[in-house]
Formats: C-alpha cells, sequence, structure tokens
C-alpha cells in the first residue's frame, strides 16, 4: 500500500537542518559555521528559522554557549538520518560522473604530499588539465566514507568496508641522523650506544617506544627531546643535527647529509596503500586519478 506524503506540512529545507545538525555535532555556532563555510549570523538564522518552522526551541541559549534541549536531544537522530541519506546521495552521484573534470582530493602524509607527489600531479595534469586538484597534506586520518577526500594515501589497511584498498608498495623505515651529528657523538657502533643519542619523536614518542626498543635498543621517554607530528618538520630537524630519527628510505634518498645511525639495525616495514570509495571509484576522474598514483607512487 503507498503511503501519501503531505509535502505542504514539511516547511524547513535542507540548509536549515544541516545547520542544526552541525551545530549540535561542533558544539558551538563559531565552530559549525567554520565546518560549513558561512558566517556565524547566517549560520544563527538556519537554526532560528528551523526553531520557527517546527515550532520547538532545539537549542538552550546562555552567553556563548549551547545546549541542546529536550526537543533538540529528541529530534537530533531524526536529523543525523537526514545527514547520512545526504551523504550517500552525494556519494552515488560522484560515482555516476563520467567527465573527466572536477574535483579530487587527495589526502598524504606531509613528506607524501611535499617529495612524492608533486611528479605525479604534473603528469596527471597533463592527461587530464579539466580535473582540479585538491592535497589535503596532513598525518589526520580522513574519512572518506563522509566525503572528508576522495583518495587517500595511507600507510595502514583501512577496516570499513565500504573502502577499495589497494596494496601500491611495501617501503621501510630506518633510522637516519645527520653526519655532523654523528661525528659529534661518536658514531654507535651497538645498540646500546645508539641508546644514549637524542631522538627525534612523531608525534607521541611513547607510541614509538616500544616499536623502536623491540630492534634491541634501550630508550625512555627522556631520549625524546624533540618530537613534531609533521614529516617536513622532523627531516628538517634531522637535517640540522638535532637528533635521530625514523625516516623511510625514499625520503631518506631526497635528504642530503643523512645517513643511517646505525645500519646494523633491522628495517621497519612500512606499507603503502591507496584508498577510495567504492562508490567514488566509479567515477571516471577519480578512477583516473587512482589508477595514475597507483602506477607512479608503485
Amino acid at each position: 500500500m503507498q503511503i501519501c506524503m503531505n509535502w505542504q506540512t514539511i516547511a524547513f529545507d535542507w540548509n536549515q537542518a544541516r545547520a542544526f545538525l552541525v551545530t549540535a555535532e561542533e558544539g558551538s555556532l563559531s565552530a559549525a559555521a567554520r565546518a560549513l563555510g558561512l558566517t556565524q549570523p547566517t549560520l544563527g538564522r538556519q537554526v532560528t528559522a528551523l526553531e520557527d518552522e517546527l515550532g520547538v526551541t532545539l537549542f538552550q541559549r546562555a552567553g556563548r554557549s549551547l545546549s541542546l534541549t529536550q526537543s533538540g536531544v529528541e529530534l537530533l537522530d531524526h536529523f543525523r538520518s537526514m545527514g547520512e541519506a545526504a551523504r550517500r546521495i552525494s556519494l552515488t552521484a560522484s560515482g555516476q560522473s563520467q567527465e573527466i573534470e572536477g574535483h579530487v582530493s587527495i589526502t598524504a602524509t606531509n613528506n607524501m604530499a611535499t617529495f612524492h607527489l608533486p611528479a605525479v600531479l604534473q603528469q596527471i595534469r597533463e592527461t587530464a588539465p579539466g580535473i582540479e586538484i585538491e592535497i589535503i597534506a596532513s598525518n589526520d586520518v580522513r574519512d572518506l566514507t563522509r566525503r572528508e577526500a576522495d583518495i587517500a594515501i595511507r600507510h595502514g589497511r583501512p577496516k570499513q568496508p565500504d573502502l577499495i584498498a589497494k596494496l601500491i608498495r611495501e617501503t621501510s623505515g630506518r633510522l637516519y641522523a645527520s653526519k655532523n651529528y654523528l661525528n659529534k657523538i661518536g658514531r654507535p657502533k651497538t645498540p646500546d650506544e645508539l641508546s644514549e643519542a637524542d631522538f627525534i619523536g612523531f608525534e607521541h614518542p611513547e607510541r614509538l617506544i616500544p616499536m623502536l626498543n623491540s630492534l634491541g635498543l634501550s630508550l625512555t621517554r627522556s631520549n625524546f627531546k624533540l618530537s613534531s607530528a609533521s614529516g617536513t618538520v622532523i627531516r628538517a630537524l634531522v637535517m640540522q643535527g638535532l637528533g635521530v630519527s625514523v625516516m623511510t628510505r625514499e625520503d631518506a634518498e631526497l635528504t642530503p647529509g643523512i645517513e643511517l645511525a646505525l645500519p646494523a639495525l633491522d628495517p621497519i616495514p612500512i606499507p603503502v596503500w591507496l584508498v577510495t570509495h567504492r562508490e567514488l571509484h566509479t567515477s571516471r576522474r577519480i578512477r583516473l586519478v587512482f589508477d595514475m598514483l597507483a602506477e607512479a607512487l608503485s
């Protein structure tokens, strides 16, 4: 039996619904405005218009802070369902696009984006000049299922079933330092001697220490005088002679004045995965970029 919908009773529009949903998720009008690329007054008017159309108060306002009212809490799951439906529509529509033009976003680490992508992007630009490519240089794992990027280059295999992942190569990480730094500390010949050196940590040194100690080192938190979440910053610190750090073989080959801190240590295997969404992979422009990246980076 077909249910007849009284469309005239639905007065609010998607922009109002999205304004409420993102404000509730972000926790403030200012954060939601940044996420949506709107001004705060515009976003506030959309939320107010939705409240007027529904005849309920969705947020309790106290100064600059917002909290959901009971009505807002009860309606939030319904608006989340709307947001998920809108996301699926956008994904499906993007996947059906057969034009080799338009926007494609690629997320990769700072080092990958800086040292390895430019040559590939030149090939893509020459092959498909109608494609507009955005590079998101970040070590944060972007959620491809939520359209935070179209293609990701990662060092870990994704677990989401909606994602397509291709292992494009296996590389390795080793411990490197500048020649000047190794000369300064007397060029360690054993893991114990290297354990006396200064190390440069990647983001959270506590996570790195067990892996490095499994190679035979005896490091503690006190070894890490410097750390950064940026691979390009770590590279610069190593070149400056400020300590020892893990670098991939490819990055080390592009870094002048450095060498292996202790060649006898075993390399650390590092996979390189190319990832996209299953539906987006049917888009000709995304498939073209995906395939050219896979070929060039393999």
